[in-house]
């Protein structure tokens, strides 16, 4: 399979396995859709880890097969190919991208579809696509601004140039930078310290930011609201609190 999903400790890593550079063919975009909607299934998956291996996440998309597409074959394969990113931005669990080597094209725009990304110190990303006549189209014209801003975001992809750890980071497009052998360990401490959280909190979460960036104040407002009093329901708010007036804060289990 060139997609696995490998769960331990409540953290179900999300595993490219396309040797040499885990390049998103059609098969494996389709298997990576299938495996997060098991991911977000799951409840003994917690939190999740994107990982493409010690030496690369994805150096982005099968060109060969792209290159013989026609028009008509990408039109009907387009919809599908962003179906399967976005069924991993949708997993409602904290997500977080252990990138290594390259995470380039569609492998940078998987990254972003994370809710945290961790890098190598020698990873380098990018959207290079327009140096093939394209524009990325697995959500990076979408996910990049509203993660570092249009401005960012038009050099990276109108240059198609690749930025290199520590540019990364400076642009917001990683959130940790860490010696190239502890990148998945490091990931999967994140994931694991999250799967011990309130399952239902974090969903809720999760679901205000993103849905909140995409409609105006009022709305998100309303929705945080409906979430918040809505978790007075769980078993979790309960115990929560019960734990904070006992024991004092962040003392409460809440598997």
């Amino acid at each position: 399979m060139t997609v696995n999903l490998e769960v331990s400790e409540g953290v179900g890593t999300l595993r490219l396995d396309r040797p040499p550079m885990n390049a998103l063919d059609i098969a494996t975009q389709d298997r990576l859709k299938e495996l997060a909607e098991e991911a977000t299934r799951r409840d003994d998956v917690r939190a999740v880890v994107l990982y493409g291996g010690e030496r690369v996440f994805a150096a982005g998309a099968d060109i060969k097969e792209m290159q013989a597409m026609d028009h008509l074959g990408m039109v009907r394969r387009a919809r599908a190919l962003q179906d399967a990113f976005t069924a991993v931005a949708r997993i409602p669990k904290p997500v977080v991208a252990a990138v290594t080597g390259y995470a380039l094209g569609g492998g940078c725009e998987l990254a972003l579809c994370a809710d945290y990304r961790i890098a190598a110190d020698d990873a380098k990303l990018g959207q290079p696509e327009i140096l093939l006549g394209l524009i990325p189209g697995a959500g990076g014209t979408q996910r990049l601004p509203r993660l570092i801003g249009p401005s960012k975001a038009k050099d990276l992809i109108f240059t198609g140039r690749m930025v290199k750890a520590d540019e990364a980071l400076t642009l917001g497009l990683v959130d940790r930078v860490v010696p190239a052998a502890e990148v998945y360990e490091q990931a999967h401490a994140w994931a694991a310290r999250l799967a011990q959280g309130p399952a239902v909190a974090l969903r809720a979460a999760k679901e205000s930011i993103d849905t909140g960036l995409e409609t105006d104040l009022d709305s998100g407002l309303a929705m945080e609201r409906n979430w918040f009093a809505g978790l007075f329901a769980t078993e979790d708010r309960e115990r929560g609190m019960r734990s904070f007036v006992e024991e004092g804060p962040g003392k409460a289990k809440f598997l």
